[in-house]
């Protein structure tokens, strides 16, 4: 699983929802120099004297660790008593102690006989001139096996309707081509949110539809950023189709655990760092994160997109829970989500999964990225890739542009 803030939970996009500018001051209170020292070339090291920087390196960890501590016990004085009566807080908001004996019964009542799927997906891409080629894998795993994995292929051109005129054709391409990113970048919104959002659509709907287990574990937020902006909200029956697929996970089944492996929430990461092993922390609903996504998204009444998106936000996000959890004192924390009637048992199968892998936070996920990678990665796509231009009788052409897309979890 790629370790790029991706994927899968929500909060708003920078690029897409705001456009922020990083002031002088700003800069300054992050990196602890001004802008405009760190533009002087004399105050740079030259390349042989990098050995003479380690004393500083040394300094900033230590200084860095040691504010981490106070922060730390700051909030497991003061924060975490204050959880219960935060805004957005749900009824059963806390620090919780799970018992390593719980954690076993989960081990053999769950997750070693199937009780638990999880699903995960990976894309790659054939980045060139004429064509992209988009290859999204999807498995379905549990402790006892694969469960099924399923594969679809998209094709950009971009133009595919043949105009007569073969001026204005070549015009209307460059047209086109002119507004994309580089080979090989991912700055290419249409690509980027198509795939993104398929890929992140598909591991749900293939959790919800095929999956048998009474308990389902997905990668990132349940509720993701790409299903609820973008190509999808562009119109109100493309948004309906996310929305129901969420609408089943939270008022239906319940029965649910999503872990995004880089969530970019730092303050809640920040809590998180606080707890012991084998603790979790349940923090806030998902309802304020949607409702200021419906604040800045620019969904529209007539469309009918914004009301459903208001009634998702009222019906749907308020029983989703955002929580914690850490099993290691050397592991990082990790968010997860929840139904907010089941909050207590996903935290325990999220850290009963986690207990296998210590050092990663998480095991079942990581099965299902791997069967991914192994089936639809880079190697078996670019075979087919490459016996493709074979076929067509230029068999050394574009044989490197091929590479997987990181996950995005926002």
């Amino acid at each position: 699983m790629d370790q790029q803030a991706d994927s899968n939970d929500l909060v708003t996009d920078e690029n897409e929802l705001a456009n922020p500018v990083i002031g002088s001051l700003d800069f300054e209170a992050a990196y602890g120099e001004p802008f405009t020292q760190t533009l002087d070339l004399d105050t740079w090291m030259l390349g042989e004297d990098l050995a003479a920087a380690f004393g500083r390196i040394e300094q900033e960890v230590a200084d860095a660790l040691a504010k981490e501590d106070d922060y730390r016990k700051t909030i497991r004085d003061i924060v975490f008593s204050r959880l219960r009566n935060a805004p957005g807080a749900p009824p059963n908001a806390g620090v919780y102690q799970a018992k390593r004996q719980d954690l076993e019964r989960v081990h053999t009542g769950l997750l070693f006989n199937g009780g638990v799927e999880a699903c995960d997906g990976i894309s790659v891409v054939h980045d060139t001139i004429p064509l992209t080629i988009t290859q999204i894998g999807v498995c379905l795993v549990s402790y006892n096996g694969e469960k099924g994995a399923r594969v679809h292929r998209l094709f950009r051109r971009d133009l595919r309707s043949r105009i007569d005129d073969p001026v204005e054709e070549v015009m209307a391409v460059l047209e086109r081509r002119e507004k994309r990113e580089g080979q090989g970048q991912d700055g290419d919104s249409l690509s980027n949110l198509a795939r993104r959002g398929i890929m992140a659509y598909a591991e749900r709907a293939i959790l919800r539809e095929k999956s048998t287990a009474p308990w389902r574990m997905g990668h990132g937020s349940p509720a993701p950023y790409e299903l609820l902006t973008g190509l999808w909200s562009s119109q109100y029956d493309r948004i309906k189709v996310s929305l129901d697929l969420i609408r089943w996970y939270v008022l239906e089944h319940k029965k649910f655990v999503f872990i995004p492996s880089a969530p970019r929430q730092r303050h809640w990461l920040m809590i998180g760092n606080a707890l012991n092993p084998l603790e979790f922390a349940i923090v806030q609903t998902l309802k304020p994160e949607i409702e200021y996504m419906i604040e800045r998204g620019g969904y529209r009444d007539e469309s009918g997109v914004r009301p459903a998106m208001q009634k998702f936000c009222d019906e749907v996000a308020s029983n989703i829970v955002i929580g914690l959890y850490r099993v290691w004192d050397a592991a990082p924390p990790y968010l997860f989500y929840a139904h907010i009637d089941y909050a207590d048992m996903a935290a325990h199968i999220a850290m009963a999964d986690s207990l296998l892998q210590e050092h990663r936070g998480f095991m079942l996920i990581d099965l299902a990225d791997t069967v991914c990678s192994t089936t639809f990665g880079v190697d078996s796509f670019m075979s087919s890739v490459q016996m493709a231009y074979a076929e067509a009788g230029q068999p050394f052409r574009y044989l490197v542009n091929v590479r997987p897309v990181p996950d995005r979890e926002l």
